[in-house]
């Protein structure tokens, strides 16, 4: 009985250890994928990361964010967020005073039906209302590519964890055949031993 608890569950952990590894390679795959789709589709938008005097008006907090990639092309993910949240953002702050897209859209359309209002006043709300659009949309699509180089970030550790736990389950399994054979070994010369006279 002992031997075939043993064997079932060595076999159990080692057909376990082959889907892990399976799985693996699979996020492996997914994690390489991922990498090298964001990297081409930043690279072929040929941003550069701000440095030097791009750098000068921002806050310390925006400033110390970007200076690691200061002057690099763009093509990780970590890049795409580092310049959407504190470079893109922070200008828009700064041309709305902290306003956002919809706040602007709301007082430019308000100011474009009221027949008293200065017509310089609407136009200037409506190409701040452009600029902010378009950063918001820009901003949204770097932050995508951060999402999806975060997950094949993630892909890759949880690839690590499936090549550990295949190898932890293949030895656990191989030691758990090899002591099923000694249990059968030992049962086999329990019952062919002699039994004492008189017993």
């Amino acid at each position: 009985m002992r031997k075939t608890l043993d064997r079932l569950i060595s076999w159990t952990g080692l057909i376990l250890a082959a889907v892990l590894l399976v799985g693996g390679g699979l996020l492996t795959w997914a994690s390489s994928f991922v990498a090298q789709n964001v990297k081409d589709q930043l690279a072929i938008q040929e941003i550069t990361m701000p440095e030097g005097d791009a750098l000068a008006s921002l806050s310390e907090a925006d400033r110390a964010a970007l200076e690691p990639f200061a002057g690099d092309p763009m093509t990780t993910g970590d890049q795409a967020k580092a310049f959407a949240d504190h470079y893109i953002l922070a200008h828009m702050n700064a041309s709305s005073d902290g306003r956002t897209y919809e706040q602007v859209s709301g007082e430019f359309m308000a100011a474009s039906k009221d027949p008293g209002a200065n017509p310089d006043d609407v136009a200037a709300l409506g190409q701040l209302r452009q600029t902010l659009f378009m950063g918001n949309t820009l901003r949204g699509l770097l932050l995508e590519a951060y999402a999806f180089g975060m997950m094949g970030t993630i892909a890759s550790y949880a690839a690590v964890a499936a090549f550990v736990g295949a190898a932890a389950l293949a030895v656990l399994g191989v030691l758990g055949l090899r002591h099923a054979k000694k249990v059968e070994a030992a049962d086999v010369a329990a019952s062919s031993r002699p039994v004492p006279a008189g017993v």
